[in-house]
């Protein structure tokens, strides 16, 4: 069936009909689709308009084109949240019926850089606690974290723990209270480090979300940086008019 001709672009008609067509199954995840010649033709639409529709759905993190081999359905994300409120990656996976895990990669004690003195205030002579760890859902990897707080914001006794929550940590001894947090987002392709750690294939991309936690005095006390696979993770924001 062809696109019919309303009122808005043909390479909007194009998306919706594609949506639809993915909703109701006949093109399933991970499933190649067919050339742009046969989706044209079918459609109705010019090639040009097709390769349009076909851009915005990548952006969108709909379809993915491989290079020299196709484009294919991406899968569904398994976890999506919203960013107006703190929520955690455990909780996350937990509410989408899952078993959350992290494997801690590394714990360390670290003279700041001029980065981290810019971001914390703080003297060169303080420690900063950096912490490395991936986060699991059900065993798979799908989140890479890299955590900093100074070490004046956690408990004497941090560095020894096998496994401890970093907000809990910080909140511990009742003198600090994570408020709110700034967070940018950005997409990625391949990452050097991160995608490796994540088991990902070259093609999946990755969410970068850098976040700047402070205290109800406005004090910046944990700075994280966090690599989630965009095949398992969307986020959203509601946005009220005013």
């Amino acid at each position: 069936m062809t696109i019919k001709a309303d009122h808005r672009a043909l390479y909007l008609q194009v998306i919706d009909r594609m949506k639809q067509d993915i909703a109701a199954g006949l093109y399933k995840e991970k499933e190649k689709l067919p050339s742009e010649f046969e989706l044209a033709k079918t459609l109705g639409v010019s090639r040009a308009t097709l390769r349009e529709a076909l851009r915005l759905l990548e952006e969108d993190n709909i379809i993915v084109r491989r290079h020299g081999v196709g484009t294919f359905v991406n899968a569904k994300p398994v976890f999506s949240s919203g960013i107006e409120q703190l929520t955690s990656v455990s909780d996350m996976i937990r509410q989408a019926g899952m078993e959350p895990g992290a494997i801690y990669l590394s714990t360390n004690e670290a003279p700041p850089s001029e980065d981290d003195i810019k971001r914390f205030h703080c003297e060169a002579d303080e420690a900063i606690i950096v912490i490395e760890r991936v986060r699991t859902a059900n065993g798979e990897p799908v989140v890479y974290c890299i955590d900093k707080v100074p070490s004046k914001y956690l408990p004497a006794d941090f560095l020894g723990r096998k496994e401890s929550s970093i907000f809990s940590a910080i909140e511990e001894s009742g003198a600090v209270r994570i408020s709110y947090a700034v967070t940018f987002i950005e997409p990625i392709g391949y990452h050097d480090e991160a995608s490796p750690i994540l088991e990902c294939d070259p093609e999946t991309a990755l969410l970068e979300l850098k976040q700047y936690h402070y205290d109800e005095d406005d004090r910046m006390v944990l700075y994280s940086k966090n690599y989630f696979r965009a095949d398992k993770f969307s986020f959203h924001v509601v946005r009220k008019r005013v």
